[in-house]
């Protein structure tokens, strides 16, 4: 390609602030402010994604010093108009008001071969939204966000992509753990893509402000943009655009769970209209499995947003979401059937979803008892969420329980501190789990035609389905906390090393990989408690 050509699909549509000047300030009737950001001339490009070719961009192009220039913040290209969205939201629970994009800026959409995308950096400089930010973003929660979006991706979960990330060589003043003790750090942009950034909370500005008007603009925008299916801008089409963004929200929500991800902040302003996985703050990765457990030390003493929450709060946001469009769709028992039918919903493709981690090929009856008593077994001693599971494909009916639970010992924290009244309980899970593997196979049996009931055929065809099931279902690599600690360890002494590596590691979740099995690893001690490792701040 021989250069970008900018689409303003947003910002010539939609109310612009009038204010041209950058300085914080409360706006009205407006969706964005147009901004520039800071001009970096030391800046670098660390890494460049393989998003580059599912975008069809030529590695010509993507290795040229205008790429870097553009991506390093130290350009813009012809005929963008890079800008800032309004937004507010509740945080906490607790409306907040006026938001937007405080530390983003959109540079451009274009068309892909992926369709339309919005290409945004994040960290290159202050808004009229930065409130009291400075618009800048360091290495630490770049190199976070750059290859969690990355690895979500990979995972199969909805997300925003990374494109790039670029050190500045600027230094950022940041108090990590708000404790009083601000430390200068290495600045940093990440490039983030996706088809848009509006969140619920663009939504919920217009409706506080009680400009009808532009909230109905906004919607059609989005609709027009990104909804196709939604064919008639009206109220029945609305509200059908609003049952397929609470059904998007429960997809990625029911996929953070199966993979054991706490988004850690899960504020109206932080959920995407196209239920897409968006800002990656303090989020992490279950270890020891546990339903109250959040990353987030903001949400410490209450854990809102703590795993076992996500899906009610998903709920919540969608009600935030219901109240803004309310005015109108105007019909209030149809917003209320789509939030009743995300609770029935959820309750079935969350036993789907833990029927499939288990390697259920086969339904039955009695799942849901199966599984509500694992889940209680589980939080009886420090159990590792994705070992866990991962390592029921070296599972089979035949095997005796106390073998089954010594093939499970990897995936214990501390086995040989199990206490005798927990080894029981395990070993009557895994009776029970034993004989619904029994039953499954009969199942299989009945549904296959088998050329003949050779039973060495059928067990080896039924270990395969099981196994298939298993591993493409729990992935072996997660970006794990002191993982990526320990990247961003050595990105901050200049050695990016571990960074390249992980990264390629992350983009093939499911495999062995036998050449990285060091990364195969439960969280170490000297992480339980280390900063970056176990909890971390909204600091960036």
């Amino acid at each position: 390609m021989a250069q970008l050509k900018p689409i303003n699909a947003f910002t010539s549509t939609l109310p612009a602030d009038p204010v041209d000047e950058n300085y914080r300030r409360q706006v009205s009737q407006v969706a964005y402010s147009f901004v520039q950001p800071e001009h970096f001339i030391d800046s670098e490009v660390r890494h460049t994604s393989s998003l580059t070719e599912e975008l069809g961009w030529d590695p010509i192009y993507v290795a040229s010093k205008e790429f870097k220039a553009v991506f390093g913040s130290k350009q813009i290209i012809e005929n963008s108009k890079p800008y800032a969205m309004a937004y507010a939201g509740h945080q906490f629970g607790n409306w907040a008001g006026q938001l937007g994009d405080g530390r983003a800026i959109n540079l451009f959409q274009l068309e892909t071969d992926i369709g339309l995308q919005t290409f945004q950096l994040k960290g290159a400089g202050p808004t009229p939204y930065s409130r009291n930010g400075d618009g800048y973003a360091v290495l630490r929660s770049s190199i976070r966000e750059y290859l969690c979006a990355e690895a979500m991706h990979h995972l199969g979960i909805p997300t925003t992509r990374s494109l790039t990330i670029a050190t500045t060589g600027k230094q950022v003043l940041r108090d990590v753990m708000y404790d009083g003790n601000p430390e200068y750090e290495q600045g940093a942009i990440v490039c983030r893509v996706a088809p848009s950034f509006i969140r619920f909370g663009n939504f919920e500005l217009f409706a506080a402000q009680g400009d009808q008007e532009n909230l109905r603009k906004l919607l059609d925008y989005t609709i027009e943009h990104h909804f196709p299916q939604v064919t008639a801008l009206d109220k029945k089409g609305y509200l059908e655009f609003f049952e397929i963004v609470s059904q998007r929200t429960l997809d990625m929500i029911i996929h953070w769970q199966r993979v054991g991800f706490v988004h850690g902040v899960m504020n109206t302003d932080n959920m995407s209209i196209l239920g897409l996985t968006i800002d990656y703050g303090p989020y992490g990765w279950l270890e020891p499995y546990d339903h109250g457990w959040t990353p987030n030390t903001t949400d410490r003493q209450h854990k809102r947003y703590r795993y076992g929450a996500q899906p009610e709060i998903g709920l919540w946001n969608l009600l935030q979401l219901a109240n803004a469009l309310y005015e109108i769709i105007d019909d209030q028992s149809g917003l209320e059937q789509v939030l009743d039918n995300y609770k029935i919903q959820y309750q079935e493709k969350h036993l789907d979803m833990m029927r499939n981690k288990l390697g259920f090929l086969h339904n039955d009856n009695n799942d849901q008892q199966l599984v509500t008593q694992l889940i209680q077994t589980l939080h009886l001693h420090e159990v590792d969420y994705t070992f866990f599971f991962r390592e029921l494909q070296h599972l089979d009916r035949n095997m005796d329980t106390t073998i089954m639970l010594d093939k499970l010992a990897i995936a214990f924290y501390d086995f040989e501190q199990l206490s005798e009244p927990h080894r029981l309980r395990w070993l009557d899970w895994l009776s029970v789990y034993k004989s619904r593997i029994q039953l499954d196979y009969s199942k299989f049996l009945e549904s296959k035609q088998f050329t003949n009931n050779d039973e060495d055929v059928v067990n080896l065809a039924f270990a395969k389905a099981r196994s298939e099931k298993l591993i493409t279902t729990n992935p072996k690599y997660v970006l794990r906390n002191y993982i990526a600690q320990q990247i961003i360890d050595e990105a901050e002494k200049g050695n990016y090393t571990m960074f390249h590596e992980v990264y390629r590691v992350l983009q093939h979740p499911y495999d062995e990989q036998p050449e990285f099995e060091k990364y195969y690893a439960k969280r170490p001690e000297w992480a339980k408690t280390k900063v970056g490792c176990s909890m971390l701040s909204c600091s960036s």
